[in-house]
């Protein structure tokens, strides 16, 4: 396991708490007192949210933080951070594991490990006008348990953890310091040449390109080919009826 420390970037504060109820909304709280972005990662977290208000298990060990920020651009600018903050956990786990470590990117906001959901990410705001003042940026990693299955929702992914998966273990601390970092790199990159390098680096991370899935959209389904993401991030399927571009979705493997 590589032990190569990661630099800390300037002009970003780093937070390191025993315990909140959530990062995200220890962070929201916290933003009108930060006069810059700031890390905020805790221990033990106890009442954390994945997607759609689902609860996120967090027990001891796993990673829980959070980036708060002051976004650049509109909302759209700002929804493409997910794809910055895919790309950050899997480029630190893989700087902290080494590049054999089997991960691969879930659309819209999953990072797997062996076919399993290893990380999820959570972007919540606050804001008026329909414009983003703030941004949350949460970020949970099972680093050495994952939910039990029948916590899952009918058809999601396996869970996994890095522990069960590798018998590789990660201080959560260390984990922040290569998240920073990356994170760091990856949104220099956007800001300087916009999202296309994001949108290339993503896609030649991702899982099941050019295999069939399903989009689920409430109660409606649309089956096609994954041919990747758009310039705007959306999902892109080749169906019969023709290429379509979903913007929001849960994603179902194999059909």
């Amino acid at each position: 396991m590589s032990s190569n420390p990661a630099s800390w970037p300037e002009g970003v504060a780093r937070h390191v708490l025993d315990r909140v109820d959530s990062t995200n909304a220890h962070a929201l709280r916290l933003a009108p007192l930060l006069s810059g972005p700031a890390w905020i990662m805790a221990r033990r977290q106890e009442a954390g949210r994945g997607r759609r208000g689902r609860a996120w298990t967090d027990p001891p060990g796993n990673f829980a933080a959070t980036l708060v920020m002051r976004p650049e651009g509109g909302p759209g600018d700002a929804a493409r951070l997910s794809f910055v903050a895919a790309l950050a956990v899997h480029d630190a786990l893989r700087a902290l594991c080494g590049p054999g470590l089997a991960l691969s990117l879930k659309w819209p906001n999953d990072v797997l490990l062996n076919g399993g959901k290893l990380s999820g990410i959570l972007l919540e705001s606050s804001g008026a006008g329909g414009q983003v003042a703030v941004l949350a940026v949460g970020i949970g990693i099972n680093l050495v348990a994952a939910p039990e299955p029948e916590q899952l929702e009918p058809g999601a992914l396996r869970p996994v953890s890095l522990a069960g998966e590798t018998g590789l273990q990660i201080a959560p601390e260390d984990l922040l310091d290569a998240l920073a970092a990356s994170f760091d790199h990856w949104q220099r990159q956007m800001r300087t040449q916009g999202f296309e390098p994001i949108r290339s680096a993503w896609m030649a991370r991702a899982a099941r390109l050019g295999e069939t899935i399903t989009a689920r959209m409430g109660t409606t389904e649309t089956t096609g080919r994954f041919d990747g993401i758009d310039p705007t991030g959306a999902l892109v399927l080749t169906t019969p009826r023709g290429r379509q571009a979903i913007s929001a979705a849960d994603i179902q493997f194999g059909g």
